[in-house]
């Protein structure tokens, strides 16, 4: 998450929200803060209001995420190409893909001064797959035998404790699954492992108010919509140590709000330029300007439990996609900043492939043939659910505009004030028809844009998607005896979710953003995420 929800909506899992969600701002105790009320070394970054509070497993969208990362360290990360990087963990062994051996690095230490241990990892995973503590990303340890007994799907849990966790002494845990999974390391790259200190569980409510990690950086205080202020962990032992004082993730109602505080010197790093700035924003920005491809995809959900999508023939969706100017609105609208999609799954993931479809092309009139033949939609029309303060409304105005030239079915914007309101439609069932869907990496296999979408019980499944063959095809895929075989199964998955059409791709996303004259160093990861550990202070 990244989860990143509609990335990560990541991670995890991480949702791509564009940016965040109330004005700009912020307030500080400190005598030595600079003009913008930001203290000195430290830096500010365009992030809004998290959706949840701040406990790993409970956060899955962007926003969230990036906060979550900066306090919280798990057992490995990932570097610029995807490769496995051991931050907590010494190593992390199988022998069969089933039972898993965690070798911990001794020393590391909570923010509190508790030692992070074997069991601080195997309780806070216990804790968070439990079906009672309601955690968004519990899913997440469904691989884990004994999960079912912590998680029924109706009742009570038998247990609070999954039976595949060992913990063997202070830096060895083990891990055994149901099945084999051949790149389950791989999924422990997702802040949603995270380990948690004892203090946590005396009031789990307080302390997503005012997390306590193992991270590169403390909390220092959250003054809710508006901005989340942390500082350096100056005992942190991991590769990623902070070389700034702290960060200020700021909160602003509008991507342009905060280009203009950038421009204007009063914000330090912007993650994405809006729409209206992207023509300009290279001269303005000049050396700070940042354009790189990165692990996500932007696409659009039906919602499956609406009198729209539910009985729908596939061939419609199929049409509706054919209906879409991607090449046009790419160059045009997203002034060239985006490059239109070709599968499910974005080029830097394990596994991704060109289906040699049509399906993703624009042809308006075998679109239309495709609606015509699949019984059309119910009402004619259609409405794309979208977060206002991220920059959507453009291209969402455009996809409309071509799916209505072509088919003749009406198409509308749903817009939502922001990207917290947003998620909440999504999460009770309350989108009218469609949804704006960005998936960012949690972790660089096709897997986590597969299985983490579109499997029926994936939490971040928000359009309800259910098909017993993709299931039973994921759960086959999860069996294989290699990373190679698990790969190459899900990329059989991914050829018949084109028949079944569970969301229509649109585009692979690229960071478009930048950063102001104060700070230099600033580096993307793979997943489009910037390296604020090593953004240093001028």
């Amino acid at each position: 998450m990244r989860g990143a929800k509609s990335a990560k909506w990541v991670a995890g899992a991480i949702v791509v929200a564009l940016s965040a969600t109330a004005c700009g701002g912020s307030d500080s105790g400190s005598d030595k803060n600079n003009a913008s009320g930001k203290p000195a070394g430290y830096v500010s970054i365009d992030v809004g209001e998290p959706q949840k509070p701040l406990i790993p497993a409970d956060t899955n969208e962007s926003l969230g995420s990036y906060v979550i990362q900066s306090l919280f360290t798990q057992l490995l990360d990932f570097d610029a190409k995807g490769n496995i990087v051991y931050t907590n963990a010494e190593s992390v062994e199988t022998e069969d893909s089933k039972t898993w051996t965690v070798k911990l690095k001794s020393g590391w230490k909570f923010h509190n001064g508790e030692a992070v241990t074997a069991q601080s990892y195997v309780d806070a995973w216990n804790w968070y797959a439990n079906v009672k503590n309601q955690q968004q990303n519990s899913f997440w340890f469904s691989d884990i035998a004994g999960y079912a007994d912590v998680h029924p799907e109706k009742g009570d849990p038998k247990s609070d404790k999954m039976s595949g966790l060992k913990v063997v002494d202070d830096t060895t845990f083990t891990i055994e699954l149901t099945e084999k999974v051949p790149y389950f390391n791989y999924k422990l790259g997702y802040a949603t492992f995270a380990p948690l200190p004892k203090v946590f569980y005396d009031d789990p409510k307080a302390f997503g108010q005012k997390p306590i990690g193992n991270g590169p950086y403390k909390f220092e205080k959250w003054t809710h919509k508006k901005l989340i202020q942390v500082a350096a962990n100056p005992d942190y032992q991991g590769p990623n140590k902070a070389q700034n004082k702290g960060i200020q993730f700021k909160n602003y109602a509008t991507v342009e709000a905060a280009y203009q505080d950038v421009v204007s010197g009063n914000l330090d790093i912007i993650r994405q330029v809006g729409p209206t700035d992207l023509p300009k924003y290279k001269q303005d920005l000049g050396d700070g300007a940042i354009e790189q491809p990165y692990a996500a995809i932007q696409t659009l959900v039906p919602a499956f439990y609406t009198a729209t999508f539910k009985e729908m023939d596939p061939k419609v969706r199929q049409g509706l996609s054919m209906a879409i100017d991607r090449e046009t609105i790419t160059k045009t609208v997203l002034n060239n900043t985006r490059t239109p999609a070709t599968s499910f799954t974005p080029p830097q993931v394990k596994g991704n492939q060109d289906l040699g479809t049509d399906v993703f092309t624009y042809n308006p009139a075998k679109a239309k043939q495709l609606v015509t033949e699949g019984g059309g939609v119910p009402g004619n029309k259609i409405m794309i659910q979208y977060n206002a303060d991220g920059g959507h409304k453009e291209w969402v105005t455009a996809v409309c505009e071509s799916i209505r030239k072509a088919t003749g079915v009406d198409c509308v914007g749903d817009a939502k004030p922001d990207f917290a309101t947003d998620l909440e439609a999504r999460d009770n069932d309350q989108v009218k028809s469609m949804y704006r869907g960005g998936w960012v990496a949690d972790y660089p296999v096709n897997v986590n844009f597969i299985k983490e979408l579109y499997n029926s019980k994936a939490e971040a499944n928000n359009g309800r998607f259910k098909d017993a063959e993709i299931d039973k095809m994921m759960a086959e895929a999860d069996k294989a005896n290699s990373l190679e075989e698990s790969v190459k199964g899900y990329q059989e998955v991914e050829k018949k979710l084109l028949e079944k059409m569970p969301a229509i791709p649109l585009w692979y996303y690229r960071i478009n953003g930048g950063h102001g004259k104060g700070v230099d160093n600033v580096q993307v990861d793979f997943h489009g995420d910037l390296e604020l550990t090593g953004v240093t202070v001028k």
